[in-house]
């Protein structure tokens, strides 16, 4: 007899509880846990060693081609997927509502269109008009894109089984799909799995592209089951704020290419623009030195990107306590910082309101932006400027050092291509580069001394 049993899943997490209860032990999320229609149990036991289908094992050593690569006319795009899309693949690329991802798809889907392959981009949020209206107004109009307003895979699956399959499916989004099989609404833990199973299937039977468009919660992480970035080959996250002009594609899964790569692109009239050197959106330009400021050479992939760090301290007369703001970075290695420059270099922040920011509101994750950091509270506290044309980059150590951090000549390459002339890094990795002078420093007391001309 079969058995039938409840069970109550969170739709943020995905957490399954026997019971229904106002908040998720997991996530903190009130309200979220939905009754959903279980799978029956069967109580029947059976040996799964004799009566299966013999497979076939390889060697490890075995040649294999790699997968050929088709480009979306986008190279920022390009670069993401890790060289084009892939014949077959899925890939899931979530960002906040209004960043871009349905522009960029449209732009990328347009594209490859126009170079005589068949396309489809099925939405379930906007009408086809509405599609259509955003393309023309992108200048995309007579793109021979496929549209449809569509939310049931089930119809979505047949009418694209019934001819030649499309070398690009969009759906647009994830989390608006229903499938029949499953109880429940859309949006909801067991539909976008059961919907993005079917579609995943079908591209992988086909040969199709497919590209899904996922919904991000508060916390930025794509909404639905955690399992939807294990079932797909790629996941890409759109960044960016949109006070800001830039927007950042980031690789942070691929199965066909290399992670944390990344690709840059501006928003404008006409859609989003790519932006062949990123290192101009984030270094202000300027005629003279200014105090605070410091150029660190960051590396997302394989791609150097310099960027400026400013930094601000306010000595403060009352005795209040003072603020420490962070843009950018994280507040946690900014006390770090602060402490070592307090313990181990003699500088007192303890009466000073700190602030650091980013220019251009890129955000940095890169720990060897500690010198570059530690540099601009320097001269801010200080109030001596920093050579312009000088880069830094190093990670430090609670005990002062300056330790090597990774890709140290690309870094240097970048910047001497973009006219810096002098590099403050690590005496670990102070090997020289053609075209730029090089310090290497162990401790951040050297530099620190040097900086305030200390002997």
């Amino acid at each position: 007899m079969a058995k039938v049993k409840r069970k109550f899943v969170c739709q943020q997490c995905g957490t399954v509880a026997a019971r229904w209860q106002g908040q998720c032990e997991d996530c903190g999320e009130w309200n979220s846990i939905v009754e959903e229609a279980a799978e029956t149990v069967f109580s029947s036991r059976h040996d799964l060693q004799n009566g299966g289908r013999a497979i076939t094992l390889i060697g490890l050593d075995s040649k294999i081609e790699l997968p050929p690569r088709t480009s979306t006319g986008i190279a920022e795009f390009d670069r993401a997927l890790g060289g084009g899309i892939v014949a077959g693949s899925a890939t899931l690329i979530g960002g906040d509502p209004g960043i871009g991802k349905s522009t960029l798809l449209l732009q990328a889907a347009a594209r490859v269109a126009a170079r005589g392959l068949s396309v489809a981009y099925i939405s379930g949020e906007e009408a086809t008009d509405q599609v259509r209206l955003r393309a023309q107004r992108l200048g995309l109009g007579n793109a021979p894109v496929m549209l449809a307003s569509a939310t049931s895979v089930r119809d979505i699956l047949t009418t694209l089984s019934e001819g030649q399959p499309p070398a690009l499916l969009v759906i647009d989004s994830i989390q608006t799909m229903h499938s029949d099989l499953i109880e429940g609404a859309p949006g909801t833990v067991s539909q976008v799995r059961a919907s993005s199973q079917e579609l995943i299937k079908f591209a992988k039977q086909r040969g199709t592209a497919l590209i899904l468009v996922g919904h991000v919660t508060k916390d930025g992480s794509i909404a639905g089951p955690r399992v939807l970035e294990h079932m797909v080959d790629t996941v890409l996250a759109f960044e960016g704020e949109r006070s800001h002009q830039y927007r950042i594609l980031r690789a942070i899964k691929n199965r066909f290419g290399g992670t944390d790569e990344i690709g840059v692109f501006a928003m404008v009239a006409e859609g989003l623009e790519e932006v062949a050197n990123p290192s101009a959106l984030f270094l202000t330009q300027r005629d003279e030195t200014v105090t605070g400021a410091t150029v660190f050479p960051a590396l997302e992939g394989t791609r150097p990107v310099l960027v400026e760090i400013q930094a601000l301290v306010v000595r403060l007369s009352s005795g209040a306590t003072p603020r420490r703001a962070v843009v950018g970075w994280d507040s946690g290695r900014l006390a770090m910082v602060l402490a070592v420059l307090e313990a181990r270099c003699g500088l007192s922040f303890s009466t000073c309101e700190v602030y650091l920011n980013v220019a251009g509101g890129y955000r940095l994750s890169d720990p060897a932006a500690d010198l570059a950091v530690a540099a601009a509270l320097v001269s801010a506290l200080s109030e001596k400027p920093l050579p312009s044309d000088v880069v830094l980059f190093g990670e430090i150590a609670l005990s002062s050092e300056i330790r090597p951090v990774a890709h140290a000549p690309l870094r240097l390459r970048e910047s001497a291509k973009l006219g810096f002339n002098r590099a403050f890094i690590p005496a670990a990795a102070a090997d020289g580069v053609k075209g730029i002078a090089v310090s290497g420093f162990r401790t951040l007391a050297q530099l620190v001394d040097q900086m305030l001309g200390r002997g």
